[in-house]
C-alpha cells in the first residue's frame, strides 16, 4: 500500500514530536528504529526550545536560562511550529505561561511575554508609509472629525492590569527597576519607524483610542472611546505623541 506524500509528512512530523511515536505502519517503525531518527528528533526539538529562548529574551532575563529552557521544552512538546520560520514561533507562549503551574507565583510573566511577542511582530512587520501631521494642515475641523486614522502594521499596543511595561522595559534595557515600585496597570506602545523599533508608555485612554482606530471608528468616535476609558486624558497631547511615534499609516505622498 502506497503512502501519500501528505500522509507521510503528517506521520513523520507526529513521530518527531512524540517520545513514543505511533509505529503501527511498517515504514514508520523502520524509520523510527534508525539511530539517526532520534538525533534528528532531538535536533528539531532543541531548535524549537532555542527559538523560544531567542524570541522571548525578556522572559528569560526575569526567570533565568534553566527555568526558561524547562518552560520552553514543556511548550514545545505540545505545540509544534506551524511554519518553518522559527522567528514566528511562540504565538501562544504567553497564554501557556498564564496556565503553566511553575509560573503561577509570577503573575506578571505572561504579560511580559506578550510584550516580547509584540516586539517581534513589530520587528518583522512590513514597511508602510506613515501619516505625517503636515498632511492634515488643509483639513477642516469637520473633516478632521470624520477621518479614519489607521494604525500601521508595524505598531502594536497593549494595556495590562499589571506594571508590565516597567518590568519589560527595565529588563529589556538592563536598567534598574524604579524604587519604590508602584504596582498598577500600564500600557505599552511598540512601533518600528525608520528601521528602528522603539517603545514607550501608553495610557489606558491611548490604548483604547488605538483599539477604536483599528476597529475603523472615525476620529470623533474614537476620541470618545478614549475619554471614556480615561476622562482626564489630554487628547491633543496623545495625538502629538502618536504622530511622533509614527503610528498611523499614510499615503505614499504624505
Amino acid at each position: 500500500m502506497k503512502t501519500s506524500l501528505s500522509a507521510f509528512q503528517d506521520a513523520f512530523a507526529a513521530a518527531l514530536q512524540s517520545d513514543e511515536p505511533d509505529t503501527s505502519a511498517d515504514w514508520l517503525r523502520a524509520l523510527a528504529e534508525q539511530p539517526g531518527f532520534a538525533v534528528y528528533r532531538n535536533t528539531a526539538f532543541k531548535g524549537c526550545v532555542d527559538a523560544l529562548r531567542a524570541n522571548f529574551p525578556t522572559v528569560e532575563r526575569l526567570v533565568g536560562a534553566d527555568w526558561m529552557t524547562a518552560a520552553a521544552a514543556a511548550y514545545a512538546r505540545h505545540t509544534p511550529p506551524s511554519c518553518p520560520q522559527l522567528i514566528d514561533y511562540g504565538d501562544g507562549f504567553a497564554d501557556f505561561l498564564q496556565r503553566f503551574g511553575p509560573a503561577q507565583a509570577l503573575p506578571y510573566l505572561a504579560e511580559v511575554a506578550r510584550l516580547d511577542r509584540l516586539w517581534l511582530e513589530v520587528f518583522t512587520a512590513a514597511e508602510q508609509p506613515r501619516l505625517m501631521p503636515r498632511a492634515l494642515r488643509a483639513v477642516t475641523p469637520q473633516q478632521l472629525a470624520g477621518l479614519h486614522l489607521q494604525p500601521c502594521v508595524a505598531a502594536r499596543w497593549h494595556w495590562s492590569g499589571l506594571p508590565a511595561f516597567t518590568l519589560w522595559r527595565c529588563n529589556r534595557d538592563g536598567a534598574e527597576l524604579p524604587e519604590p515600585s508602584i504596582w498598577q496597570g500600564e500600557g505599552t506602545l511598540i512601533c518600528r519607524w525608520g528601521g528602528a523599533v522603539r517603545w514607550q508608555a501608553l495610557s489606558h485612554g491611548g490604548c483604547a483610542f488605538l483599539d477604536a482606530c483599528a476597529q475603523g471608528l472615525r476620529l470623533d468616535a474614537a476620541s470618545v472611546v478614549a475619554l471614556e476609558a480615561e476622562p482626564a486624558l489630554d487628547f491633543n497631547e496623545l495625538l502629538v505623541a502618536l504622530f511622533a511615534a509614527g503610528v498611523f499609516k499614510g499615503d505614499r505622498h504624505d
